[in-house]
């Protein structure tokens, strides 16, 4: 598998692009929960149809296909795979190009999960008359699964690679569940706002280049203020704050902010609860233009819902801006450091503060406001 190499302890990962598919401190035998996700080879949708109960989003169910439901059926055999006793199924979508597999791994695995994986790939390359190319090696190590004699190569159902994240948090389990299962619904949000999933390269915001996602609209509103927090403010300066912006967006004002201090992270939560749009400069940005990821990006959580509403604009800064002379001095007039360089975390968080306040008193026209 490409970007998987061995190792003592087992198959470690590897990070494709900028997309971590695995998780490099874990050996994939030892007990956890996770969260497996598989696309088909060139994304098509093979797996079924998108449909909407009288064309609600809210009531959207994907309809399987032939293979979908056979998709459906193995998925439900995993645990019954040899030397599989140790893993339990607790949810799964199938949706028109991918799938979800939640599992957990009660005990210690004699094989790797991506085994298991592969071998769950190969049964319904099968099911579904696709035959996927088998390696000598693999076929060995799968004589417990009757999968029949394995004709030549043609093109498999799934891409070669899945994705897994693992779940270390307490709440995680059932956020997951919801998550799983929202996803019809997040997919028909999704084709119904196209322009407002749309990720846009080189847009002007704030007379800055950015790569933008969301309502573009939210750039051309006049009444915009950056948000800074410092990370020293009490709580009761906090709350404080959050008042008044919660007073101002009511009166029109939409705000700027990386959200990356906990007071910035506790007002935008605030405003983002009552339905006030925000704007929000990204720190780790979107999947670059030549990543498999890109075209399929969406911003997960409350980020979604929000974007679906039409009350979000993410955005990530162009490179250079971070090395813009008035962005420097900003910095340094903050921090007091001259030689910080423009890669440390010091730095980023600084000049995106900056960044925002070159947004907010930047009008609908591109002229700058007078004070």
């Amino acid at each position: 598998m490409e970007g998987v190499h061995k190792t003592e302890s087992g198959w470690r990962c590897e990070k494709k692009k900028d997309h971590l598919l695995r998780a490099t401190w874990m050996d994939y035998r030892d007990p956890a929960i996770h969260l497996l996700t598989m696309v088909t080879t060139d994304r098509e949708p093979l797996l079924g149809e998108l449909e909407q109960h009288k064309g609600d989003p809210e009531n959207a169910y994907i309809k399987l296909t032939g293979i979908g439901e056979k998709i459906a059926h193995e998925i439900e055999q995993i645990p019954f795979y040899k030397d599989a006793q140790a893993i339990e199924l607790y949810t799964y979508v199938i949706m028109p190009d991918h799938v979800h597999i939640m599992l957990q791994v009660h005990e210690r695995l004699p094989k790797h999960l991506g085994q298991y994986v592969r071998w769950f790939k190969r049964q319904v390359s099968m099911l579904a008359g696709v035959t996927a190319r088998v390696e000598p090696e693999e076929e060995k190590s799968a004589d417990g699964l009757t999968l029949g004699a394995i004709p030549p190569r043609n093109t498999p159902l799934f891409a070669s690679e899945y994705h897994d994240r693992v779940l270390t948090g307490k709440n995680q389990l059932a956020n997951m569940k919801r998550y799983i299962q929202d996803n019809p619904r997040r997919l028909a949000l999704k084709r119904a706002n196209p322009d407002l999933f749309r990720i846009r390269q080189q847009t002007l915001v704030g007379g800055v280049l950015c790569t933008t996602l969301g309502n573009m609209f939210l750039n051309d509103n006049p009444l915009k203020e950056a948000l800074h927090c410092s990370r020293t403010l009490t709580q009761e300066e906090i709350e404080s704050l959050k008042e008044r912006c919660l007073a101002h967006a009511a009166n029109g004002t939409i705000y700027v902010s990386p959200a990356v201090s906990e007071g910035e992270k506790q007002i935008c939560r605030a405003l983002r609860e009552a339905g006030y749009p925000l704007i929000i400069i990204l720190s780790e940005g979107f999947p670059s233009p030549d990543s498999p990821q890109y075209k399929y990006y969406k911003p997960s959580g409350v980020y979604f819902e929000a974007c679906a509403a039409g009350k979000l604009l993410l955005i990530e800064p162009d490179a250079a801006l971070y090395e813009r002379e008035d962005i420097e001095a900003k910095v340094y007039a903050k921090t007091g450091i001259h030689d910080l360089p423009h890669t440390a975390k010091r730095y980023r968080f600084v000049a995106q503060n900056a960044i925002a306040e070159l947004i907010a008193e930047w009008d609908a026209r591109g002229d700058n406001r007078e004070s």
